[in-house]
């Protein structure tokens, strides 16, 4: 995960006149971690909801298509082997799903993302837990990689599920 280098700059903050990093002169590790984060989980979120929609896409055509194709067997023998083909097509992109786990990453990379935006926006507002901190920027890097943390043992554990399913 990359990060990136004008990360720590809030939308529109510039005409709020603040920053994150406020009143640090180098830009800040901890802010720009957590907007890495949300960039990374938001790009990951939407790949796998774009995968799994196209997957079960095709899946319901194919499936819709096959009792169709099957009223022209007797005048068109070859659709035989179409309704065929679909059958496979399916099987391999139902196992394609399962595999790769698409609906289940897209929901939990989904709620790490708004998780870590929230806390942006409670830290930015200065609101509970930030409020009476005695850091609040340190409470802000436990928060946030506790989250990172959170998610990556449930990502971990969905993707040991299919290889304990095959044993």
């Amino acid at each position: 995960m990359q990060s990136n280098s004008t990360a720590s700059a809030v939308p529109g903050a510039a005409a709020r006149g603040g920053r994150y990093d406020e009143g640090v002169s180098e830009p800040d590790p901890i802010t720009a971690r957590l907007e890495d984060q949300i960039d990374w989980y938001g790009r990951k979120s939407t790949a796998n909801q774009n995968a799994f929609k196209r997957i079960k896409t095709i899946e319901i055509i194919s499936a819709a298509s096959i009792p169709f194709l099957g009223a022209f067997v007797k005048d068109y023998p070859p659709t035989v082997w179409l309704t065929g083909i679909l059958g496979v097509l399916i099987t391999v992109l139902e196992g394609m799903l399962h595999l790769h786990q698409y609906e289940q990453n897209w929901i939990s990379f989904r709620a790490t993302c708004e998780s870590l935006k929230r806390e942006k926006y409670l830290y930015l507002a200065k609101a509970q837990p930030y409020a009476g901190a005695d850091d609040a920027r340190a409470l802000l890097a436990e928060r946030v990689e506790s989250l990172v943390s959170q998610e990556h043992t449930v990502w971990m554990s969905t993707q040991l599920q299919p290889a304990k399913e095959k044993a």
